[in-house]
């Protein structure tokens, strides 16, 4: 579920918004964000215990938050899920001109949502941004709001932010903090328009676009680094002024601690 870009075409993309970085700031009724520099774990490939120390963990919808840890819930709000194809009405799925669905080039088992269909897709994402407020969460992330850069101009910047902006009203209303994911050279936009609070990242230290993100959202960047494409050593990036203060190493399919490829390392 990462999505690339590199920075030099985030900073390009930045000007072409007309949109100038925006200072953080709270999520309205006393919200609360993850803990600056918190240690973080990512597990959206399968749950399990936290190691110790961590203070923030991102798991899917589908799991259960954990207790005394802030727990960001994921949700792709964009695209569907692998294998949950079905769980969608046709309508709501975005067709090319022969009448085919729509499918992600890069994640060819997630069909493309027609973002343009505001209300509708709202009316299904709502009740699960619903459910992860009751299950526990502190905060939700919404992965895949750059999906419209892969419709050949079948949908827009502008119908990704207005889906956007209804998912995050629905996550302040049940008490939620909402995370951009990624998205690099639409952030300053993100949350200036949609009104998201912190920033989920993936990779930015392998692509330079962390600077990107924290000049957006300051401190409130949770950013999650994949080894196998990193460039620099850990010891290099944890050094990087660049990199945010919440940064976790896992492998990239994210496995449970039983799998012989699990791989969870931070920062001193």
């Amino acid at each position: 579920m990462s999505r690339r870009t590199v920075a030099a075409l985030a900073a390009v993309a930045l000007l072409l918004t007309g949109c100038a970085a925006q200072p953080p700031h709270d999520p309205p009724g006393g919200i609360p964000l993850p803990p600056v520099g918190g240690d973080l774990d990512y597990q959206l490939g399968g749950a399990y215990n936290p190691p110790e120390g961590v203070e923030i963990v991102g798991r899917d919808r589908a799991a259960a938050s954990v207790d005394d840890v802030y727990s960001v819930c994921y949700v792709n709000g964009f695209q569907t899920q692998p294998g949950e194809l079905d769980a969608w009405p046709e309508e709501l799925l975005l067709h090319d001109a022969d009448g085919e669905i729509v499918f992600d080039p890069d994640w060819p088992d997630e069909a493309i949502l027609d973002t343009r269909q505001v209300d509708e897709i709202a009316a299904i994402v709502g009740p699960w941004i619903r459910d992860c407020a009751s299950d526990g969460f502190d905060a939700v992330e919404f992965d895949n709001l750059d999906t419209y850069t892969r419709t050949d101009g079948a949908l827009s910047r502008d119908d990704a932010v207005a889906l956007a902006t209804r998912f995050v009203e629905t996550a302040h209303d049940v008490g939620l903090a909402a995370g951009q994911k990624n998205a690099a050279e639409d952030a300053a936009t993100l949350h200036a328009r949609a009104g998201f609070d912190f920033a989920v990242v993936e990779e930015c230290a392998a692509y330079q676009e962390c600077g990107a993100y924290t000049e957006v959202y300051g401190d409130h960047v949770l950013a999650i680094e994949y080894p196998d494409n990193a460039p620099r050593s850990l010891e290099e990036v944890c050094a990087d002024p660049e990199t945010p203060a919440s940064v976790v190493f896992r492998d990239r399919d994210l496995v449970t601690p039983d799998d012989p490829a699990y791989l969870f390392e931070r920062c001193d």
